[in-house]
């Protein structure tokens, strides 16, 4: 991002680095941790928590950082923070709680937990960079609440495909284009993929077969287009998005002007949505309108067509290449790559991947039991829909047919977990029919802080 740059060469001179600590430290971690410690100059990764703390050493190792100090509370982190030693730990509310710590990134992909290391960072005055689209499209919304009264950044990060359309759909927006539609492009979509059918793609790139799944199944994409959706006020036109297949190798910009009908484009907020086989890919992209006509006679001799959709696209998204970006934006600037601007617009519906039986313990996004579905939250609402962000550990009350939405009435949730907490609160506080309710609401909370398990 223009200015970053900058910013980040002035912090190195005046010798104040940007102090951020990661919290996860698998595939994207460890990239994330090479990244900041090798190539982004201004900026500090001073520490890095991971249930296996071997794996937060190796993290480090990988980029070269050899002296790493295993630390188990406050005091021993602070002081490494202090002298300029580098941390591991086993306990991540260390790095949202430690002074010294300008922002922290949470990478783990696994909600309850995820939640919980938001909201301790927040409640610490910690800018929060979100590598966790699953946490951010689940309670999102009431977590960029609470990081609004703290006075922090709650953020998705650049380089994730969400942040690279949001970055896209500002620069439309800027230029006077209106946009209609954001779009990500995917190279397969099968509902009924698991870990066993990913996991030889997985070992090639050393990556989570479950991670791997949500890709393949549908439940990422979902996550990342509701967060995109929510930061952006665009809905879904149906439950799934239309998500046409085209050939292999097709080029976005010789299908673009059909592959969605343009009522659902022209009416109203506009969409968020994606296709399968297109190139360029994985990248993303956003259709936009213009009203004018000495603008659309400019847009046309600069080879984006007559209209009257005109197509942008980013051919490429580099994840951890892009994530010091975000943590610069946010502290730097206090500006977000992408977070929620109010309520939820579009939420994730768990879905039965196979049939189910009364009694069965939902098991985890990109598992073997649920994939994921965009709907929009009025709906989900109103049909009290089950969030798949939530259904991990719940009991089924009930069988369930394959390709069926679950609903709250179907399951028995797990006792005691914040998320939960978090989503009644989101729900309580958009509720509110005025400002002046939900600013009643706040007060209300002051000084019952959120417990944290």
């Amino acid at each position: 991002m223009i200015l970053v740059d900058s910013a980040l060469a002035k912090r190195q001179a005046e010798n104040k680095p940007v102090r951020v600590a990661m919290v996860g430290a698998g595939f994207m971690g460890r990239g994330i941790a090479l990244q900041i410690c090798k190539y982004t100059f201004g900026m500090e990764l001073v520490a890095i928590a991971n249930r296996d703390t071997a794996k937060a050493k190796q993290a480090y190792t990988q980029a070269d950082v050899l002296d790493v100090r295993e630390v188990s509370n406050l005091s021993q982190l602070e002081e490494n923070i202090r002298i300029g030693k580098y941390s591991i730990t086993d306990d991540a509310m260390l790095l949202c709680e430690a002074e010294g710590i300008d922002a922290v990134i949470e990478v783990t992909g696994a909600v309850e937990f995820g939640t919980n290391v938001a909201l301790r960072a927040i409640q610490n005055g910690k800018h929060i960079i979100m590598m966790n689209a699953e946490v951010d499209g689940t309670v999102g919304p009431i977590l960029k609440v609470y990081a609004d009264k703290a006075g922090v950044v709650f953020t998705n990060a650049d380089g994730d495909q969400p942040g690279v359309e949001m970055n896209l759909f500002r620069f439309v927006k800027g230029l006077g284009v209106k946009p209609v539609l954001c779009g990500n492009i995917k190279g397969l979509h099968d509902p009924y993929r698991n870990p066993t059918t990913q996991e030889g793609f997985a070992k090639k790139w050393g990556q989570n077969p479950a991670m791997v799944t949500s890709f393949a199944d549908g439940s990422k994409i979902s996550f990342e287009q509701a967060i995109v959706a929510n930061g952006t006020g665009m809905q879904v036109a149906k439950r799934g998005m239309h998500g046409p297949t085209v050939a292999g190798g097709t080029s976005l910009k010789d299908v673009v002007q059909n592959l969605y009908p343009l009522e659902d484009l022209i009416e109203g907020p506009g969409i968020v949505d994606y296709v399968v086989g297109a190139e360029p890919g994985p990248g993303v992209f956003v259709l936009g309108t213009h009203d004018h006509p000495i603008q659309q006679h400019y847009l046309n001799l600069y080879k984006l067509g007559e209209g009257p959709l005109y197509l942008f696209y980013t051919p490429y998204h580099l994840c951890h290449f892009e994530v010091p970006n975000t943590v610069a934006r946010a502290v730097l600037f206090h500006d977000a790559a992408l977070t929620p601007i109010g309520k939820p617009y579009v939420e994730v519906v768990a879905t039965a991947k196979t049939d189910l039986k009364a009694g069965q313990v939902i098991d985890g996004i990109g598992h073997y039991m649920t994939y994921g579905l965009c709907e929009n939250a009025t709906t989900t609402a109103e049909q009290r829909l089950l969030p798949i962000g939530v259904a991990e550990g719940c009991v089924l009350k009930h069988d369930i047919a394959k390709d069926k939405v679950l609903t709250y009435d179907d399951v028995i949730l797990p006792e005691g977990r914040l998320v939960d907490q978090l989503r009644e609160e989101q729900a309580q506080y958009f509720g509110a029919a005025t400002d002046a309710s939900r600013e009643q609401y706040l007060k209300h909370k002051a000084g019952k802080e959120v417990s944290l398990s």
